[in-house]
């Protein structure tokens, strides 16, 4: 029932994920950037800084997973508005608990170079899944069906 909630109820409205970054701090052209190292296509938006900056919430929403993944490194996936995982990957400290509730512009870690991002500058991954696919942003190119389900994150950061 509360997931339910989380979809229907709760206002989306967006807050800059790295504390004190600015539209400086990311390539406003790299989602859906092809090619892009093992992951094919970069789905989401690296907003840089220097490690430790305190990485918040950009939404209010339901931890659903905290930990490490092979490529993301320590990662925080959060269920927001409208049914959208937002997710935050290559963080050095993950302070968000599982199953948690998070407040938008609540701390859930700090900016790292875990995962495949190690021996890269700091940064955070930010990326925005929706559940329910967007069939007319199919466009045919390589991995276009995946497009469906991913938003780029930086026209939310721009609001």
């Amino acid at each position: 029932m509360a997931t339910l909630l989380i979809g229907l109820l709760l206002p989306q409205s967006f807050t800059m994920p790295v504390s004190g970054a600015t539209a400086k701090d990311y390539n406003p052209n790299s989602f859906w950037y092809y090619p892009w190292g093992k992951s094919v296509t970069h789905k989401g938006v690296d907003i840089f800084a220097k490690k430790g900056t305190p990485i918040v919430a950009a939404t209010s929403g339901l931890v659903v997973r905290c930990g490490n993944v092979p490529m993301g490194g320590n990662i925080v996936l959060v269920l927001g508005p409208k049914w959208r995982l937002h997710y935050y990957a290559h963080l050095q400290d993950i302070t968000a608990g599982s199953f948690s509730w998070v407040s938008r512009g609540e701390a859930i870690g700090t900016v790292g170079d875990t995962g495949n991002a190690l021996g890269k500058p700091p940064h955070l991954h930010y990326a925005i899944v929706t559940a329910l696919p967007y069939p007319w942003r199919w466009d045919g190119d390589r991995q276009g069906w995946k497009k469906m389900f991913y938003l780029n994150p930086i026209d939310f950061l721009k609001r």
